[in-house]
């Protein structure tokens, strides 16, 4: 899959996919931006979240368990870096389940929670080469 990045005024920039779909970013507004879409950070910080969602969104739904009153809370922890860098360090996510929701399931939400392609992808990183073409 190719997914082309395009430059689209001021500190905007785009990812189109090839399903016709696209990413917009930019930078907030201390950051020259105009803050009209999640910078890229922001997206990929999301993406974590939502992986996470869409499988506790798949396991209710397998279940007949109504998921409206359900929430995650990601929650992110920064520490300098040897240069005195903030750098992420650790991402929590809580399941915010509502009382009436199955104590059986409690523990196995988590765990499919868990199963998250973007977390997985982070624990095992794909390699990165970066080149350029003269068109």
């Amino acid at each position: 899959m190719n997914i082309t990045i395009s430059f689209e005024g001021g500190k905007r920039v785009a990812a189109q996919f090839p399903d016709g779909l696209t990413l917009m970013t930019d930078q907030p507004v201390e950051g020259g931006g105009a803050g009209s879409a999640p910078s890229p950070f922001a997206c990929f910080l999301g993406s974590i979240g939502t992986c996470a969602g869409i499988y506790v969104l798949e396991f209710c739904n397998a279940r007949n368990i109504p998921s409206d009153k359900i929430t995650l809370t990601q929650s992110l922890t920064y520490e300098p870096d040897e240069h005195g860098k903030q750098r992420l360090s650790r991402v929590g996510l809580t399941i915010n389940l509502p009382p009436e929701f199955p104590e059986k399931y409690r523990g196995a939400i988590v765990k499919t929670a868990g199963l998250c392609t973007v977390k997985k992808t982070i624990l095992n990183p794909p390699e990165f080469t970066i080149d350029y073409q003269v068109t």
